[in-house]
């Protein structure tokens, strides 16, 4: 079998998913875990195909590989489909549905993806014998009857990227709290660093105002869930919640600690220019998502300014609160199981195979997210987030708030860092900020 993915466009799904699909990986020699017991005979033959979002899966590639060492007469497939959103529902309603297909948490409770979770197999079922303990309880992710439907491949969070060695040069520690942040920013800019901090200006998840300001905006949302209802239904009164964290954001501008001219000017996207503008390794702190933190480790080698001089770097959250940072435990991308699967048995049995600590650790170690167990230490870039408590943490049980409403929190982190809004009119203005 070749290593490849196929790339399905949307006029491609119309034609109700004929096209064949390339396999996951060649069988080449592979670890195996000594969690896995095989439930089936090894000489059972199968074919599965898993549908997702990421163009490139080369973590699943390796799981698959691994797989095949215990059951070797098979095929794993796995498509990348184009325009995810509006195409996996009609890939499930083809003539050859995926077996397993990826879900993200802010499908759940959108009516536009209500198949999505109604065709899924229930993970949780005893018989299946699929063992979710290992799963951190931050994001397992339980309905309302207990179900579960949805095993997290990877968990990503918000925060900054820091450069270790600018800090231990500099005698200072990482900041803890906002006023530590203030002042440990004063000593870098007199040391030399114009902008100690420094992202994407941009109002999407990895940029400046979302990274450091909306997981105190979520955490003001978990402290009082009444405020929940008016903001996934655009209530403009509910956008009296943002006022403390843009508030908060808005400070952080004003304090001299980010120069957003800088970072716009420098900085053209919010992922590739983000880590090779880091790499450059003048940043003291980067503000980013998880996922940009994922791409790291591929492009040490293509920057030419970390491959001549390599410096260590962690990631933290961004301390944005009076007394601390808020962890956001978040999940990055799950799975679900189609429960009208011709191969039902086998795609169980791997959803099984990957359920175990080893397997989950492997590929987010691949991938660089954020594992889905307790172990954060598989990756040292996130060993800050160990042992956060519960009141500083912030996960998808916590809050339930609908895209809609994250949405228009982007938007008014955005034009709050822009100047484009002062924080009074960004509140009064919620439920119709202008919206990509």
């Amino acid at each position: 079998m070749k290593k490849s993915i196929k790339r399905i466009f949307s006029a491609t799904l119309a034609a109700m998913l004929l096209i064949g699909m390339p396999g996951c990986g060649q069988k080449e020699e592979a670890g195996t875990s000594t969690e896995f017991s095989p439930k089936y005979s090894t000489e059972t033959e199968y074919k599965l195909t898993v549908a997702g979002s990421y163009a490139n899966f080369e973590s699943l590639e390796s799981a698959c590989e691994r797989f095949y060492a215990y059951y070797p007469n098979g095929e794993i497939e796995y498509v990348y489909l184009d325009d995810y959103r509006n195409t996996i529902i009609p890939a499930l309603a083809g003539q050859e549905p995926p077996d397993i297909y990826v879900v993200q948490h802010w499908m759940y409770g959108d009516d536009q993806f209500a198949p999505l979770f109604e065709g899924a197999e229930v993970l949780s079922d005893p018989e299946l014998d699929i063992n979710l303990d290992s799963i951190r309880p931050g994001v397992r992710w339980e309905t309302d009857n207990g179900d579960i439907l949805t095993l997290p491949i990877f968990a990503t969070s918000y925060g900054m990227l820091v450069n270790m060695d600018i800090f231990e040069k500099e005698n200072l520690e990482v900041p803890k709290n906002y006023n530590e942040l203030v002042e440990t920013c004063e000593k870098l800019k007199a040391a030399g660093y114009d902008s100690p901090v420094m992202g994407a200006n941009t109002t999407t998840t990895p940029g400046v105002g979302y990274a450091f300001a909306y997981p105190l905006f979520a955490k003001t949302v978990k402290d009082d869930r009444s405020v929940e209802a008016g903001l996934n239904n655009l209530d403009p009164a509910a956008g009296e919640a943002m006022r403390d964290s843009l508030t908060r954001l808005k400070e952080f501008v004003d304090s001299g600690c980010i120069d957003v001219e800088k970072c716009s000017a420098e900085i053209e996207d919010d992922y590739n220019s983000v880590i090779m503008r880091f790499f450059e390794g003048d940043v003291p702190m980067m503000l980013c998502s998880g996922d940009v933190v994922s791409g790291t480790k591929k492009r040490e080698s293509t920057s030419e300014a970390f491959s001549a001089n390599p410096f260590r770097y962690d990631f933290y959250v961004a301390p944005s609160g009076d007394e601390t940072g808020y962890y956001m435990d978040s999940v990055s991308i799950l799975f679900c199981v189609n429960k009208n699967s011709e191969n039902l048995d086998m795609t169980n049995e791997f959803i099984r195979f990957l359920t175990s600590e080893d397997q989950l650790g492997l590929m987010a170690q691949e991938k660089r997210l954020i594992n889905p167990t307790d172990d954060y230490f598989i990756d040292e870039v996130y060993s800050s987030l160990s042992g956060f408590s519960e009141d500083c943490t912030v996960n998808s049980r916590d809050i339930e708030l609908l895209d809609t409403a994250v949405k228009q929190f982007r938007a008014a982190a955005f034009a709050v860092v822009n100047g484009e809004m002062t924080v009074d009119e960004a509140v009064a203005g919620y439920g119709s900020l202008p919206t990509d």
